[in-house]
Order: structure tokens, then C-alpha cells, then sequence
């Protein structure tokens, strides 16, 4: 049994987002800067407190004597502790000494203080051949000096190491109440940072909040445009894309809305003439012969009609694609189209002639197939017997030259229309003879061409000149290639009904 999809985890709100976006790194920022503070801190306390180490230190050189020089030197301390009491300030830190050679021999003070083991440094603090570091002295942290004095007497002359070790009550005692008015001054800054950024995110965000309450408070099918003058400047690309979405939807809720219509009405009565047709034949009131021909005619209108409603949902669906489609070579699209009606010209005995140069459209060939079947198909219908028919394709350049048109125009002799019926012939279902079709096929070219970015001009024309009467379709559409040089030699297909694509 497959396992039950687990729940998605709601998405930070674009408050929070913004909130912890800007209070994480304050936050950050604000803990280095105390710490940062913290050590400077103490290294000001460091060097305050250290001047009295090496005081100390000296203070202890001044109790020495020496006998003998150098290696042979030795040297003599009397240096009680009560002489270190007076660097021992409120009683808060402890002090130790150790007095020993160079070669590390103890002369006076703590033997358990470690030796130094360290060297001095190049540029020491003070003007001593001086060097502080921090160390374990009975299990407790303290701060150590070691000073390299030189001692020197009427009896000798030698070199003293004096080590001074202060506990660290008296520095903590110091740091910790800077430390601690220094982080209630930073979290007082946290909070005022902290109310801040909720205000200005609150107020930043308070757009998105009323568009999202406007759409909310919309009743079920309203797809009017969002109406939001007062949007940032950052909201209104995302509120013009809202309207563009809202618009498409509309267009397919409409045609939908239209082709559910237009279907039931159409449908309706075929399918009730079918069915009518369909009981005459069972009760005999028909000759079977005549029965059958007449449920074939009512089916095939009714297969056409249903055929026909569908290319008109395929071209709405085509036109929400974002792709137009790749090259396409019309003209060879337009010899197609001719050779599969070639048998209804023949029929009709029509005196045929095709002109098609070179022309490539970006768009879905389906569509360009529809178009042309559709406007070739309706000028054979209504063509008279022995009628004139021209298919034309060329290409010319735009009237200012940044582009090419590709121009299709299909003349037939047959009767025209009238003005009355050429306003509404885009129509569905407005066609000039309702026996002879649906009504359908030049509304699928008309939505073809304007999907396509197009133009569809149907023109009457009248008889003179020895030119016969007739109609003219033409559709304009943009090529993506340079208007050919030369004009492709004609066809024609005379009265034998002959032909040559």
C-alpha cells in the first residue's frame, strides 16, 4: 500500500522572513561587537594593572645585593611579603614573588612558583627588560611579570630574575560590571532595533496584506483587474502580472463559456433530426435506400460541425501557448492543401491556377493548414461549374521595412457577398448560405490569423474589365525571410480539371 504523501511545510511569511533576514544579522553583529569590547576591556585593565606588577618587580630589585661577578655572582635578598602589601589593592587580590639567577637557582620567595621559561620580548611595553603572561599558580589563574634586572654593588655584579604573580579578583571585579553595562546597553539597542524593523516590516508588508485581503473578499468568478494605485513600486510588476493572468482567464473561461454554448445549440438539432430520421426508418415510412442516405447527410453534417468546433477550441488552445511555433514553408502547406482538393475542383470543372513563392511563418503548421484548407475548401464550394479559381502567395517587404509579409489571397468567380453579410461573416455560425455549411469555417480562419498576429480581408468584386465577378480572400501574416526574388512559375488546371502542383 503506498505510503500517504507527507504534509508540506508551510512557508515563512515574507514578515518573518524579512524580520529574521535583518534581526539574525544585528543579533551577530551585536554579540562580536560586545565580545570585541570585552577584550578591550581587558586589555585595558591588563596594561593598567600590569605597570603595578613591574612596580612590584622593582620595588623587590631594590632589596638585592650581589657578591662576585657574573657566573660567579651571587646574590642575596631580603624582601618580606609585608613589602608586597602595598600592591595589593582592597584586599581583593593575592600577590607571590620568586627571585631566582639566570640559570634558574632560587634566592628568595615562593620556590612552587614556576620558573620562567619564556624570553623578552623585542619591543617590550615599558622601558624594562620586562615580559607579562598569564599562568597556574596553586591551581588558580594569575597574571605574571618577570623582570631581567641587573644588579650591581661594591662587592660584585650579576643579573637578578624577579617574578611577580598577581591573582586576578581585583581585574575580574573590574571587567565584569563593563561587560555587564556594556550588554545592557546593547540589548537596550537590540530593542530599539528589534521594534523598528517590526514597524517599518509591518508597514512595508501592509500592500501585500490588502491585496491578499482584496482577492479574498472577491466572490467566486470575479476576474476583474486588481485595482492598487497605492502598490509600491516593487508590487505593481506582480499586480500587472496578476491583471495578465486574470485576463487570460477570463478569454478561456469565455470561450469556454462559448464552445459549451454553442455546442449545445448547434448539436442539438442534428442530433434531433438524426433521431427523428433514425425511428422513420425503423417504422418504414421511408424507402431503407432513402433512409440511409438521409441519416449519412445528417451525420456528416453533424461530424463537419462537430470537427469544426473542435479546431476552434485547438486554436484557442494554441493561442495561450507561448511558442509560436517553428518555421513553417507555406507555400508548400498551400501545394498540399491543393493536390488533397484537387478532386472537387475536378469535379466542379474549375479553370485552376497557383502562384506560390518561397514564404517561411513562424507558427503551428496545423494552423496553417486549417487556414488555408479552410479558405481554399470554401472558395471551391461556392465556385459555379466551369468557375475561375487563383491561389496567390508572395512575400513584399512591410511599409517600413523592418520586416517581411507573407501575403495569401484566394480570388474565386463565384457570387460575392454583400456588405450586410461581410460585417458579421467572422462570425460563428453567420454563414451567407446555412445549407451549404455551418458557419464556422471562416470564424476558424479569422481566430487563426489574429492568433497569429494577422490580417483577413474578404473584398467583393465586382464583373468589368472582361474580369469575372467574384470574392477575394487575402490574409497577411509576417515571415521571418527576405521577399524572394523571383515569382514561381504559375500551375493551372483547365477545364480537363489537370493538375500540376
Amino acid at each position: 500500500m503506498a505510503s500517504a504523501p507527507a504534509p508540506l511545510r508551510p512557508a515563512w511569511s515574507l514578515r518573518r522572513q524579512l524580520l529574521v533576514g535583518i534581526l539574525v544579522p544585528v543579533l551577530l553583529l551585536i554579540g562580536f561587537n560586545t565580545w570585541s569590547l570585552h577584550q578591550q576591556t581587558l586589555k585595558a585593565l591588563n596594561t593598567a594593572y600590569d605597570r603595578t606588577l613591574l612596580a612590584s618587580a622593582k620595588s623587590i630589585s631594590e632589596q638585592l645585593g650581589v657578591r662576585g661577578y657574573d657566573d660567579q655572582a651571587e646574590l642575596r635578598a631580603l624582601v618580606p611579603y609585608s613589602a608586597l602589601e602595598i600592591f595589593e589593592a582592597d584586599n581583593q587580590s593575592r600577590m607571590f614573588y620568586r627571585v631566582s639567577t639566570t640559570g634558574g637557582e632560587m634566592v628568595s620567595g615562593f620556590a612552587e612558583l614556576p620558573m620562567w621559561r619564556g624570553q623578552i620580548p623585542q619591543r617590550p611595553p615599558y622601558a624594562a627588560l620586562v615580559d607579562f603572561y598569564d599562568a597556574q599558580f596553586r591551581g588558580v589563574p594569575v597574571r605574571m611579570a618577570v623582570l631581567l634586572q641587573p644588579v650591581s654593588s661594591a662587592e660584585g655584579r650579576g643579573m637578578a630574575v624577579i617574578q611577580v604573580a598577581e591573582t586576578l579578583e581585583l581585574r575580574e571585579a573590574q571587567a565584569w560590571p563593563i561587560l555587564w553595562r556594556t550588554l545592557a546597553s546593547q540589548a537596550l539597542l537590540v530593542v530599539v532595533v528589534a521594534l523598528i524593523v517590526v514597524l517599518v516590516v509591518q508597514r512595508a508588508t501592509r500592500p501585500v496584506r490588502a491585496l491578499s485581503t482584496a482577492l479574498q473578499a472577491r466572490t467566486q468568478g470575479d476576474l476583474s483587474p486588481l485595482q492598487a494605485p497605492d502598490a509600491a513600486r516593487e508590487l505593481q510588476p506582480l499586480v500587472q502580472a496578476t491583471n495578465q493572468v486574470m485576463q487570460r482567464l477570463r478569454l478561456l473561461l469565455a470561450h469556454q463559456k462559448r464552445f459549451v454554448r454553442d455546442a449545445s445549440h448547434q448539436l442539438r438539432t442534428p442530433l434531433a433530426v438524426l433521431k427523428i430520421q433514425v425511428q422513420s426508418a425503423q417504422r418504414g415510412d421511408v424507402p431503407a435506400a432513402q433512409a440511409f442516405a438521409e441519416i449519412g447527410a445528417t451525420v456528416e453534417r453533424a461530424t463537419q460541425l462537430a470537427n469544426q468546433m473542435l479546431a476552434l477550441a485547438k486554436v484557442e488552445q494554441l493561442r495561450q501557448q507561448a511558442e509560436p511555433g517553428e518555421p513553417r514553408a507555406w507555400d508548400e502547406i498551400v501545394r498540399e492543401i491543393a493536390l488533397d482538393l484537387s478532386p472537387l475542383m475536378a469535379e466542379k470543372n474549375l479553370d485552376f491556377e497557383l502562384q506560390a513563392a518561397p514564404v517561411h511563418i513562424n507558427a503551428h503548421g496545423w494552423m496553417l493548414r486549417e487556414l488555408t484548407r479552410n479558405l481554399l475548401h470554401n472558395a471551391v464550394r461556392h465556385s459555379p461549374e466551369s468557375g475561375w479559381l487563383r491561389v496567390q502567395l508572395t512575400q513584399m517587404p512591410a511599409p517600413h521595412g523592418e520586416r517581411c509579409l507573407a501575403v495569401l489571397c484566394i480570388s474565386d468567380s463565384g457570387p460575392g457577398i454583400s456588405e450586410e453579410l461581410a460585417q458579421r461573416l467572422f462570425q460563428p455560425f453567420s454563414a451567407g448560405d446555412l445549407q451549404a455549411g455551418s458557419g464556422l469555417g471562416l470564424a476558424i480562419c479569422h481566430d487563426i490569423v489574429q492568433a497569429l498576429g494577422g490580417q483577413l480581408r474578404l473584398t467583393h468584386r465586382e464583373a468589368r474589365d472582361g474580369h469575372p465577378a467574384g470574392l477575394d480572400a487575402q490574409v497577411t501574416l509576417d515571415c521571418n525571410s527576405p521577399p524572394a526574388k523571383h515569382m514561381e512559375t504559375p500551375s493551372r488546371a483547365g477545364p480537363q480539371a489537370q493538375f500540376h502542383p
